[in-house]
């Protein structure tokens, strides 16, 4: 039994930090903290000074991370004339896309939301589709910052397998 349970110190924290990567790219899953989670669960394994310092990089590196991935896109949007109320709708329109055309829909409801709430305050259409592409750059820019806090996340644990 013992053997078992060292196997599951051994092979959880990397298949958590793999998922959760996965699950940043397609946010079907909460990645971040799959991504912390699979570092705790390596810590506790661990029992040492080195995998505790480790995760409290880590949580640093993910709270950093959480903190610019809503500064600097939301400030992005804001500076293009993207109004909260439209994200509002527009991630409601994504969440019915999701199940009326699943996975795919989440990105049609949510790019087609802006545009059609956009338009409908009266933007012109090159306008609101300016808009929503400025949008969909700042949630891509938003993802890729959640996805390299991950990665260096992900490298804090590659470091501590070669550490200790």
């Amino acid at each position: 039994m013992d053997a078992m349970a060292d196997d599951v110190w051994i092979v959880l924290p990397p298949l958590l930090i793999v998922i959760g990567l996965f699950g940043i790219v397609v946010p079907v899953l909460p990645g971040m903290l799959l991504i912390v989670f699979g570092m705790l669960v390596w810590a506790l394994g661990e029992q040492s000074v080195t995998g505790w310092v480790l995760l409290a990089m880590a949580l640093l590196l993910a709270g950093a991370g959480l903190v610019l991935q809503y500064l600097l896109p939301g400030r992005r949007m804001k500076e293009r004339g993207v109004r909260t109320s439209t994200l509002v709708l527009a991630v409601g329109l994504g969440i019915v896309g999701f199940f009326v055309i699943p996975v795919v829909g989440a990105v049609v409801g949510f790019v087609g939301g802006i545009w059609l709430v956009e338009t409908g305050r009266g933007s012109g259409r090159s306008d609101a589709w300016s808009r929503t592409k400025h949008a969909v750059v700042a949630i891509a820019q938003g993802i890729g910052i959640e996805l390299v806090a991950g990665l260096s996340v992900a490298a804090l644990y590659v470091v501590g397998l070669l550490v200790t």
